[in-house]
């Protein structure tokens, strides 16, 4: 089976931020950018990266992206390759010339993260009092140029209440999707308490029910949450067809601020990592070790004999953290698999692999995973275009 190329990049093209939120993984803060790359080194970059992912999603975040002074032409300079290009922002540098700017320069949309549905908590978790209401006038400056935009919820122990309430704001303001993320305790978050793997399960429950519930109004997603694969299936959710588990290293990477890859954000930059300035992204993947680990081994612990072991995976950013093996147990997971060895995916025929080949290139690693979760789960072993049409027919119901 061919490997897909990375369909989704995250880019921290900034350490730069005028937050300081008590989670960020990569220790952002108010510095001078020295170290970054340059506005040419990351037309450089973009060079190499179309030539493995032309049609990826880009998303160029931060720190805060807003803070380069040279983001517009980044931004522009990217989507002329095809990118899908979005901006990961905390939404307090917004303006209408900046998101003028930024759509004319071809971007798609904007994930502006919002923590809870009233001031108090946001505030506080991002560092600054005024934050939660200069991202609601960003937002209403977003649907005033009819520009796409999604909310970015971090779920913690203090705010895991507040989702219900982001989810009605989201509606009411028109958001595409609400997504859910999950701490992982790397950066400033090493210092914070996380959610019990009781609590986390109860989250991911609610939000299975509530993209049931809010179906064809809003999107509502779990992100670093691999184990809603299982919570789904539980849960008899259709939507579980098109779920993924960890795509880290895997369709999915992150670019430094100095221009390190990494399998996903959350897995920090180490001794063996490689630079986009030096190497493609078709050389990196096929030689940084962290890559080649996630490429060829398995998980270890209870993961390795799970049947779930294939759709979902564990977070390994997690594993990394907590145990410091990329490939070790997700601390998360209480899950108790069947004493058996993990079912091997179902092969693909060829007219099968034909209308997969029809799918938009940044979403095909995804749906190719989750086809082949949902013969897994129905026991085929053999996937065709009539399995493929059963699917689609049950997710747009």
């Amino acid at each position: 089976m061919e490997s897909a190329p990375p369909f989704l990049i995250s880019w921290n093209i900034t350490r730069q931020c005028n937050l300081k939120c008590a989670h960020c993984y990569l220790d952002a803060k108010e510095l001078s950018g020295e170290g970054e790359l340059t506005t040419l080194e990351a037309k450089k970059a973009l060079d190499r990266i179309s030539s493995t992912s032309p049609q990826a999603m880009l998303i160029l975040t931060g720190g805060e992206p807003l803070l380069r002074p040279d983001i517009f032409e980044i931004a522009s300079y990217a989507s002329a390759f095809g990118f899908t290009v979005v901006i990961g922002t905390n939404g307090t540098l917004i303006n209408d010339n900046s998101v003028k700017r930024l759509m004319d320069g071809g971007v798609k949309g904007f994930g502006l993260s919002l923590d809870s549905a009233g001031p108090a908590y946001h505030d506080r978790f991002r560092g600054m009092e005024g934050a939660w209401g200069r991202t609601m006038e960003a937002i209403d400056i977003l649907r005033e140029n009819k520009c796409a935009f999604q909310l970015q919820f971090t779920a913690t122990r203090e705010n895991k209440n507040e989702i219900p309430g982001i989810i009605r704001l989201a509606v009411e303001k028109g958001a595409m999707a609400v997504n859910i993320f999950f701490l992982v305790c790397t950066g400033r978050g090493q210092e914070m308490t996380d959610l019990t793997p009781k609590e986390y399960e109860e989250v991911l429950r609610y939000i299975a029910r509530a993209g049931q519930d809010y179906k064809g109004r809003l999107l509502v997603r779990a992100r670093c949450a691999p184990h809603f694969v299982r919570i789904a299936s539980e849960e008899d959710i259709d939507s579980a067809s098109f779920t993924s588990g960890c795509i880290a290293g895997k369709g999915y990477l992150r670019v430094s601020p100095d221009g390190f890859v990494t399998p996903c954000p959350y897995i920090p930059v180490n001794s063996g990592s490689l630079n986009i300035k030096d190497s493609g992204f078709g050389y990196i993947l096929e030689n940084d070790p962290m890559f080649k680990l996630l490429s060829t081994a398995s998980p270890g612990g209870p993961c390795r004999d799970c049947e779930f072991a294939l759709s979902c995976g564990g977070c390994r950013a997690r594993a990394l953290a907590s145990t410091g093996d990329l490939m070790g147990a997700d601390p998360w997971c209480e899950y108790e698999p069947e004493k058996k060895a993990a079912p091997q995916s179902p092969s693909w025929t060829t007219e099968a692999e034909e209308r997969l080949k029809k799918v938009p290139v940044f979403l095909r690693a995804m749906v190719r995973r989750g086809v082949e979760a949902y013969a897994k789960k129905k026991g085929l072993c053999e996937i065709t275009p009539e399995v493929m049409a059963v699917i689609r027919k049950r997710v747009a119901r």
